[in-house]
């Protein structure tokens, strides 16, 4: 149970992060649109590439950093783990459910039915995934974790 707890924290904290960036404006987050939306809305001037690209760098460090933190004081510090191969485990765990997470409340359940991700001037633009381009995405993801739940581990140790 004291797992499951923590999983839902950790998903919470995902949520809370990409909320905090959206702001009150999908185009906060536009570099997780497809590319046509993108382009469209560049086109319309809505807001520039340097823009995007100076948002999703902020994104991206802000949110690594504060997912990996998150998840190394959870296994070396709340669950008191300092074996190498639990501590992979754990990472393995976290890290698969916050993938499958993304795809399945984040891309199809919140983008796809929360209006606010809606951006009016190109909403005859697909930008929701479908089912198939959520399971090549999160497929490609799950190899990424096994990967990446090695490095978490090694700085489990290292704490």
């Amino acid at each position: 149970m004291k797992t499951v707890i923590e999983l839902i924290v950790y998903c919470g904290i995902f949520t809370l992060l990409v909320k905090v960036f959206a702001g009150n404006d999908p185009l906060n987050c536009l570099y997780f649109y497809p590319k046509e939306v993108q382009e469209r809305v560049y086109e319309l001037g809505l807001t520039d590439r340097e823009a995007v690209k100076k948002k999703k760098k902020m994104f991206l460090i802000i949110f690594t950093s504060a997912m990996l933190m998150v998840l190394l004081v959870i296994i070396r510090f709340i669950n008191r783990t300092d074996d190498y191969w639990q501590a992979y485990w754990q990472a393995l765990l976290f890290l698969e459910v916050m993938n499958v997470y993304d795809g399945v409340v984040i891309d199809k359940i919140w983008v796809g039915y929360d209006r606010f991700w809606l951006i009016d001037e190109v909403k005859d633009i697909p930008y929701i995934q479908s089912w198939k381009q959520v399971f090549r995405k999160r497929s490609i993801l799950a190899f990424i974790w096994v990967l990446g739940s090695f490095i978490v581990a090694g700085l489990v140790i290292l704490i």
